[in-house]
C-alpha cells in the first residue's frame, strides 16, 4: 500500500520505519521536522508517564524497551542503557510497569539519599533526541522514504494521493480532527552540562515541590521537570528554572556547580487514553496513533508495531484498499 503519515516526530519516524520494512511505500508528510518537533524536547528516558490505559501501554512499553536496548548496542543512535534510582519519600508498592522491567528491585539503604525511604532500581534506555530522531530519519530514507514539509488542514489532502492516512499529530489532532479530549501538559526542562552522576534520578511524590528528574546524557544532563495541564504556553519561565535548579541540587552533591545551557519548553499530548485504531471515513482509511502524554518515546516501537499490524489487515482486503497504487500514474518519485 501507498501511505501518507502525517507527523514527523518519534512516533511518526518509528512508524515510517516499520512500515517500510513491512513491504509499504512511504511519504511523511510534516509542518514541523527535527529538530523542531516536539519530541526534540523530550528528556528522554524510557518511562510509562501519564500515557493510558495501562494494559494497552504495559505491551507497549515492554516491546519499546526491548527495541530500545537493541539499539543500544548500535553506534550514532543516541541510545544507551543507564541504571537509575526513583526514589521514594514513603514506601509503595512496585509500579504497574515492574514486568516489562529486567532486573528491577528494591533500592538498598545505601542506594537511598537522605529523607527517602525507599526506591526503585533498574536499567532502562536513554535516549539523546539530538541524535535519535537524526538516526530515524536517516534510516527511514535509506528504506525509501521520502519527508515533505508542508501543513495540513484536512485529512482530505492526503487521502487524494494515498490509500491510507496514519495520523501521528499529537496535539495537532485536536485541530485536525477535532478531537477536544486532547489537551497539553506543559512540562519545561533545563539541558546542562555533564554532572557527577553514574545513574538517573527520579523524585515524583514531592508534591509540594513537584516532580524532579536528572537524566546523564553522552555530553550534557537533562533537568527536569514540570507538568501543567491545560496550559499552551511556549514560552520559558524563569522563576520554574529556577525551582527546577533548586529541586535538582538537593539530589546532587552538596557544592555541584550546574552550568545551565539552554531553557527548553514542550507540550506533551494528553488524553484520557492513547488513541491507537483504525477509522473508516466514508470508504476511506485513516490509521491513528496519537495521545501518548509523556510517553511518546516509552511507546514508539511498540505502537508502530501494532500500526503494521493494522495496515497488514487493510492491505490484505483488496476491496478496501482498491486499486494497487502505480507511481507512474501519479508523476510522483518515491524516495529522497
Amino acid at each position: 500500500m501507498r501511505v501518507v503519515i502525517l507527523g514527523c516526530g518519534v512516533s511518526g519516524l518509528s512508524c515510517g520505519v516499520r512500515l517500510l520494512e513491512a513491504g509499504h511505500s512511504v511519504e511523511i508528510w510534516a509542518r514541523e521536522l527535527p529538530p523542531h518537533t516536539t519530541s526534540d524536547i523530550a528528556a528522554a528516558v524510557w518511562y510509562p508517564y501519564r500515557a493510558f490505559p495501562q494494559e494497552r501501554v504495559s505491551a507497549w512499553a515492554g516491546r519499546t524497551f526491548e527495541v530500545l536496548c537493541a539499539l543500544a548496542s548500535e553506534p550514532d543512535t543516541g541510545v544507551r542503557c543507564v541504571l537509575g534510582t526513583e526514589l521514594l519519600l514513603r514506601p509503595a508498592p512496585d509500579p504497574w510497569w515492574k514486568p516489562c522491567v529486567p532486573g528491577f528491585r528494591r533500592a538498598t539503604p545505601a542506594e537511598l539519599l537522605p529523607g527517602f525511604v525507599d526506591g526503585y532500581v533498574f536499567e532502562a534506555p536513554v535516549i539523546d533526541m539530538s541524535r535519535y530522531l537524526p538516526y530515524l530519519l536517516a534510516r527511514f530514507r535509506r528504506l525509501g522514504g521520502s519527508v515533505h514539509q508542508r501543513e495540513v488542514r484536512s485529512l482530505d489532502e492526503a487521502w487524494e494521493v494515498a490509500p491510507l492516512v496514519l495520523n501521528c499529530t499529537g496535539l495537532g489532532s485536536r485541530e485536525l480532527l477535532g478531537d477536544a479530549s486532547l489537551f497539553p501538559i506543559r512540562g519545561e526542562v533545563l539541558r546542562v552540562a555533564p554532572l557527577p552522576l553514574e545513574r538517573f534520578l527520579f523524585d515524583e511524590q514531592d508534591e509540594a515541590r513537584g516532580m524532579t528528574y536528572l537524566i546523564p546524557r553522552f555530553q550534557d544532563c537533562i533537568l527536569g521537570g514540570t507538568a501543567v495541564e491545560g496550559s499552551w504556553s511556549l514560552e520559558p519561565d524563569p522563576a520554574q528554572a529556577e525551582a527546577i535548579l533548586a529541586r535538582a541540587a538537593r539530589l546532587l552533591p552538596a557544592g555541584t556547580r550546574i552550568h545551565v545551557l539552554q531553557h527548553r519548553v514542550g507540550l506533551r499530548p494528553g488524553r484520557p487514553s492513547v488513541r491507537l485504531e483504525l477509522e473508516q471515513v466514508g470508504g476511506r482509511h485513516v490509521l491513528h496513533n496519537y495521545g501518548h502524554g509523556g510517553a511518546g518515546v516509552t511507546l514508539s516501537w511498540g505502537c508502530a508495531e501494532e500500526v503494521v499490524s493494522l495496515a497488514g489487515q487493510l492491505a490484505g482486503d483488496a476491496a478496501l484498499v482498491g486499486p494497487v497504487w502505480n507511481p507512474s500514474s501519479t508523476g510522483r518519485t518515491h524516495g529522497t
